[in-house]
């Protein structure tokens, strides 16, 4: 699973509003909203944010050898 794919599946179990979820994660609401309507991707520096204000953990994968 990609990171946008899990990040959307966090925003949605989360009960947070999009305006309390943006301002705990240092975003623009509007970011966020872009974002979830799949209007826009994110870059990294904002996957990061969420994934700290969704406690999630954003790391490198395994690779296969």
């Amino acid at each position: 699973m990609d990171v946008e794919s899990a990040l959307l599946m966090a925003l949605k179990r989360d009960e947070r509003s999009q305006y309390r979820l943006a301002k705990d994660a240092g975003i623009a609401v509007a970011v966020l909203q872009r974002f979830e309507s799949g209007e826009r991707s994110i870059t990294l520096g904002t996957a990061s944010k969420l994934c700290r204000a969704l406690a999630l953990e954003l790391r490198p994968a395994k690779r296969n050898k």
